[in-house]
């Protein structure tokens, strides 16, 4: 059985990212039925520890007419009955959308609050918007309402967005626009929470309303070729760059699939390889780890990052980490590191 966390604030976020989840989920399905694909997720429930320090459950669709990969997943985590840990407890929102129709968007979203032994907490608010063929009237809208959401907050956001969200090495940003508030506080909670349900509510409801766009007749295959190198941009990012999923992977593997559900279905192996070169060492190991991985997956056209390969991956990431702790440094990071992200306590 899966326990919850004995702070009240705990708890209450714990409500707020469950009920965004179940926002999200009844969101896409009627997306899909409105665009006349209609998709069902399915909820899978994992436990950490058994249940004794929490778990989650984690709504999905993969390979439908309207979704390639959807993963929408709740984490509680706590420490109740290990009083000398720092981190008391962390509730968060990971979500990620990779349509199966190139022309329409991909959509990541994150929300969590994390509280320390001493009762002191923050709010980690994050949404970016990743299409692989970019559309500027879908990005305008999509800032046009995060911004309404949090006026105050939203230029800074959107720069430290976008400086999380570069890749260096490709000379790029995974996504066209990018929200990313970290270690958020302004010491009222109450406050606080209702800034970071504003704004996922707001990627929410946009990001359903952009998927229910008619599209005439099907995607060309320079669409679809447009979509794979795409999607191989996204999971070299999520696994060379991301610090969340890094320390959601390194600090246990009771959660993989979740951790690694912001995957996309299918990348190319040779696009991947070539980046090896690009990055700083060691990291071109990483790179060609994770080559390795996926060259043993079948390949339609690219390979398929099924739930196997996502174990697979996930354990290749932590043997690099555990190898050269050293270069967790090289990960992309926003304004400040909290201690939970660079000691290896968060979740994801």
């Amino acid at each position: 059985m899966r326990t919850l966390p004995s702070s009240a604030t705990a708890r209450a976020a714990t409500a707020l990212v469950e009920a965004l989840q179940q926002r999200f989920v009844a969101g896409l399905e009627a997306a899909a039925a409105a665009a006349g694909m209609p998709a069902r997720l399915a909820p899978v429930e994992w436990l950490r520890d058994d249940g004794r320090h929490g778990g989650g459950v984690r709504w999905g669709t993969a390979d439908s007419a309207m979704f390639g990969r959807a993963s929408i997943n709740v984490s509680t985590v706590h420490y109740d009955d290990l009083p000398d840990r720092k981190l008391a407890s962390a509730s968060a929102l990971s979500s990620i959308v990779h349509p199966a129709d190139p022309r329409r968007p991909s959509m990541h979203l994150h929300v969590s609050w994390t509280e320390m032994r001493d009762g002191s907490g923050y709010w980690r608010v994050m949404a970016d918007l990743n299409p692989a063929l970019p559309d500027q009237a879908d990005r305008q809208r999509f800032i046009a309402a995060l911004r309404e959401a949090a006026p105050e907050q939203y230029d800074a956001a959107a720069e430290q967005g976008d400086r999380y969200f570069f890749i260096p090495a490709l000379g790029r940003h995974r996504g066209v626009t990018h929200f990313y508030l970290e270690a958020y506080t302004t010491g009222d909670w109450d406050r606080d929470a209702a800034l970071a349900r504003r704004v996922e509510e707001a990627a929410i409801s946009t990001y359903c309303s952009l998927l229910q766009r008619p599209l005439a007749g099907v995607a060309s295959a320079a669409e679809r070729a447009a979509q794979l190198a795409y999607h191989t941009v996204y999971l070299f990012q999520v696994l060379t760059l991301d610090r969340g999923t890094t320390s959601g992977l390194m600090v246990h593997d009771q959660n993989d699939e979740g951790i690694m559900g912001s995957l996309p279905p299918s990348i190319d192996p040779v696009l991947l390889a070539s980046w090896a070169k690009l990055v700083p060492p060691p990291q071109g190991e990483l790179v060609d780890r994770l080559v390795t991985v996926l060259a043993g997956t079948p390949a339609s056209p690219g390979v398929t990052v099924d739930a196997a390969a996502k174990h697979a991956l996930a354990k290749a990431v932590r043997e690099h980490y555990r190898l050269h702790p050293r270069a967790l440094d090289l990960q992309a990071s926003g304004d400040v590191v909290p201690p939970t992200v660079s000691n290896h306590q968060a979740i994801s």
